[in-house]
Formats: C-alpha cells, sequence, structure tokens
C-alpha cells in the first residue's frame, strides 16, 4: 500500500514500522505470507531505517502526522 495519506502505514506504531522494514513482513503475517518486500536488515542501518520512515511520516499531511502521535503517545 502507499505509505501516504491514503495508505495504512500511519495506523502502526513506529516500533512496528521499523520492525516490519528492518524484517520484512513475514514476521508478522507468517514465513507463508507472500510479498515481494523484502526485510532491509542487511542493507541499511538502523539509523538508516529510522531516517527512511521519518521521511515517510514528514510528507504525510499535518492532520494525520498528529493522529499518529496522538494514536501512539506514551
Amino acid at each position: 500500500p502507499p505509505h501516504d495519506e491514503t495508505g495504512h502505514t500511519w495506523h502502526h506504531p513506529d516500533q512496528m514500522l521499523f520492525e516490519f522494514t528492518k524484517y520484512g513482513p513475514q514476521k508478522f503475517a507468517g514465513a507463508d505470507y507472500r510479498s515481494i518486500m523484502p526485510g532491509y536488515e542487511n542493507q541499511l542501518s538502523d539509523t538508516e531505517i529510522w531516517q527512511v520512515l521519518a521521511y515517510i511520516k514528514a510528507q504525510w499531511p499535518e492532520s494525520i502526522q498528529t493522529k499518529h502521535t496522538e494514536a501512539f503517545a506514551q
């Protein structure tokens, strides 16, 4: 799905987005889940993954950023 406000990326907490990006969707959906998205743990450092996620989140409209922040405030 797209990572903009029309997708559901913003419905998930940051740590889940990080792990999904680092390890791939199979970690969450099971080994038989079919997806072309790989995990990026061997291509990107943890810092780089967080930077990519920060960039994606910065593209969301302010209203979506606020909803995400409020939904996952600790």
